[in-house]
């Protein structure tokens, strides 16, 4: 599925004019995102159901994927740097949309994950002390010289009952309503893309990799796959990551190129200084 057909930027011959036309004498310590993207001859991206934007630190993709949201206008949870100028610069980028944007799309950073783990860590704080009044609770019951005497008393008998035919872990688990510890971060990172990438819609993942560890790179890898083949979304991500770089019929722009190229996922530096790598380790992973 494909949203976002087109989005361009202004050259830097535009953005000159305006730095002439409305600043004039005023000085300013930095004019960002101006000369950022043009800095690397980029005017026009065309999009895929899957693109992807690759590039070290520095080299503009995060900057390509703010304003891209910005101009689309989807919705987004944390903030991101935005200089006095973002607006300006916003104003002079054009896009066309294949198909209306769902009321779904979103800005996904891994700020956005990591506010999520905080989040369920809060949770699981709450949990731990649940569990320990719920220890203290099986003790007691367990333990205590209890006699009903009316049926006000029924409701503690089932308590005392339940403690005498359990374990103190069985009594503790059937109280509590799951312990979200038990998940990894790299397994509440992966669980909070699947929650919040349900619905058909645009997608802007800015280095999503962070937090996971290879094998859940490969798992997202093949849940984003889905997404697109299968459930009409349409996904743009900034990452480095050789597992989703690896996404297939992905449409890769390198921003490591003057000027940024569409490539192969194998032909990029990072991609390759692994290949080289476990190539010239070659036999230590064999027999």
């Amino acid at each position: 599925m494909i949203y976002l057909s087109e989005f361009t930027f202004p050259s830097y011959d535009e953005e000159y004019a305006f730095r002439l036309n409305r600043l004039k004498r005023t000085c300013y310590n930095t004019m960002y995102p101006f000369f950022v993207l043009s800095a690397h001859g980029l005017e026009r991206l065309d999009f895929a159901p899957v693109t992807i934007f690759y590039g070290g630190n520095g080299s503009g993709k995060t900057t390509a994927l703010n304003v891209i949201a910005e101009r689309l206008r989807v919705a987004r949870g944390a903030p991101f740097n935005k200089s006095s100028f973002f607006g300006d610069y916003v104003g002079l980028c054009t896009h066309r949309l294949a198909s209306p944007l769902s009321a779904q799309s979103a800005v996904i950073t891994s700020d956005d994950v990591f506010d999520f783990m905080l989040d369920l860590r809060g949770i699981n704080e709450g949990i731990d002390r649940r569990r320990e009044e719920l220890l203290e609770e099986y003790l007691q019951n367990k333990y205590a010289h209890f006699r009903m005497t009316s049926l006000d008393d029924y409701d503690r008998l089932k308590e005392v009952c339940s403690a005498r035919s359990r374990t103190q872990s069985k009594y503790v688990k059937d109280r509590l309503s799951g312990n979200v510890r038990e998940q990894s971060n790299g397994e509440s990172a992966f669980l909070y893309f699947t929650q919040r990438m349900e619905e058909p819609a645009l997608y802007l993942l800015d280095e999503p990799e962070n937090s996971l560890s290879p094998a859940r790179q490969m798992e997202l890898r093949e849940f984003l796959e889905q997404s697109a083949h299968y459930f009409d979304c349409q996904l743009v991500i900034a990452t480095h990551s050789p597992f989703l770089l690896s996404i297939g019929g992905a449409k890769i722009y390198d921003f490591d190129a003057d000027p940024v190229d569409v490539k192969r996922w194998t032909q990029l530096e990072n991609v390759r200084a692994y290949y080289d790598f476990f190539k010239r380790h070659r036999k230590s992973f064999e027999p």
